[in-house]
């Protein structure tokens, strides 16, 4: 009999690893795809020569925006109803925001839905990390969160694959349907025993000022998200705008920006693996962030200082540079680390919300600069910036490999 309750808890444990994991590959592709069909689309709409980058920061924005105000909203969702209905809800908004993404007539509806799509995409990862987290135990949780970012990246090369056989307008109804159908597989999910144990309790959950009133959980809170700057100034920078950035450096050839993306992701699930991994080897989050965060400065600085490379091999450096770049498991993961289980789903859904919100200043940034220094030298000095606040950043933060999460916040 105990045989069979072992056999039925690791299936469990296997499903709500593998469908967290596939929730968050349709994440990734329906939050890259924008940046993958971003130029066709928007000479479909009739946009040319420097509005391709313009409007293409304004839409990025716009989705981004949308991912910040989502976090708050789900991560206090996850806290306060569960961690379950966030993985349905979230989904469901992101589907049908893609859907009607393939039908757009002018910027403002394109920017209006990326903005929904946007606060449905925010909901998935942080519910996923926070659920496996809860669910597996302190010595093998970093495992199961390797699992799941490295399956998740994977579905930025099937955008990318996806965006180059397929027109812009079909990539984003091919993402809506995929959604759906994960929709479906997540009625055979549990919610986590350690989250039931406070869920009908008088324990204040889901405060999300409260991470604000403590100086202790503020220090905690702002670190986790600063050490992921990089990770968005690579994606959101050098590789959304890698067209733009070869012509600049002298590529000779043609570089999509589809297949950029497809390359660097391929590079991230190499790196979200290793990384993850390289966490539990070495007994530290910190040291493995550390490793990866100082890999990706130096090849940021050898992308943008390397001229006349030919695609072949501008796309090789895409791929180094996501390799280095795939500390995100390890990141959010540490997150979730922090803090007590009624505040875990708001930090852990907010944290990669928040670094992928940090988009907007550092395109704005970016943009501003760009004009009286030109595309180089302006991701040069922004990325100077995010790198330093990065490092400082992880020297605070605190250690938690290994740490029992089974504990509350006093709020």
């Amino acid at each position: 009999m105990n045989d069979k309750k072992k056999e039925l808890t690791t299936k469990i444990l296997n499903l709500t690893v593998l469908v967290s994991a596939l929730g968050y590959f349709v994440d990734i592709y329906d939050l890259l795809i924008f940046g993958i069909v971003r130029i066709p689309s928007l000479k479909y709409l009739g946009l040319h020569g420097n509005q391709l980058i313009d409007s293409g920061v304004f839409l990025l924005n716009m989705q981004m925006g949308g991912m910040l105000i989502g976090g708050i909203i789900w991560g206090i969702w996850g806290d306060k109803k569960g961690r379950i209905s966030v993985l349905f809800g979230s989904i469901f908004l992101y589907s049908v925001a893609n859907f009607l993404n393939a039908f757009v007539s002018s910027i403002g509806m394109y920017a209006g839905l990326r903005f929904l799509a946007g606060i449905g995409l925010a909901g998935e990862l942080g519910a996923a990390i926070t659920l496996v987290s809860e669910v597996m135990t302190k010595e093998t949780r970093g495992y199961g969160t390797t699992m799941v970012a490295t399956i998740g990246v994977m579905g930025a090369i099937l955008g990318g694959i996806i965006g180059d056989v397929f027109s812009w307008q079909t990539a984003y109804i091919i993402g809506a349907v995929l959604g759906i159908i994960l929709l479906i597989t997540r009625i055979s999910l549990f919610e986590s025993g350690m989250y039931n144990s406070i869920k009908a309790s008088a324990v204040k959950k889901g405060k999300f000022f409260s991470l604000f009133n403590s100086k202790d959980r503020f220090l905690r809170y702002a670190n986790s998200i600063l050490i992921g700057l990089p990770n968005w100034f690579v994606i959101g920078i050098l590789i959304t705008f890698s067209p733009e950035f070869a012509k600049a450096l002298g590529v000779t050839g043609q570089i999509n920006a589809g297949n950029a993306i497809l390359f660097s992701y391929l590079g991230l699930t190499i790196g979200d693996f290793a990384s993850g991994f390289l966490s539990q080897i070495l007994k530290s989050r910190k040291k493995a962030i550390l490793i990866f965060v100082s890999l990706t400065a130096f090849l940021s600085l050898i992308y943008l200082f390397t001229h006349n490379l030919n695609p072949t091999e501008f796309y090789i450096l895409c791929t180094l540079i996501g390799i280095a770049n795939g500390y995100w498991a390890v990141f959010v993961m540490s997150a979730s680390e922090q803090f007590g289980t009624n505040l875990r789903a708001t930090v852990t859904t907010t944290v990669p919300n928040f670094i992928r919100g940090s988009v907007i200043p550092i395109t704005l940034a970016f943009n501003f600069l760009r004009l009286p220094l030109g595309m180089i030298y302006s991701a040069v000095i922004v990325g100077i910036i995010v790198f330093i606040i990065s490092f400082i950043s992880l020297y605070f933060l605190r250690e938690t490999y290994g740490v029992d999460l089974d504990y509350i916040e006093n709020i």
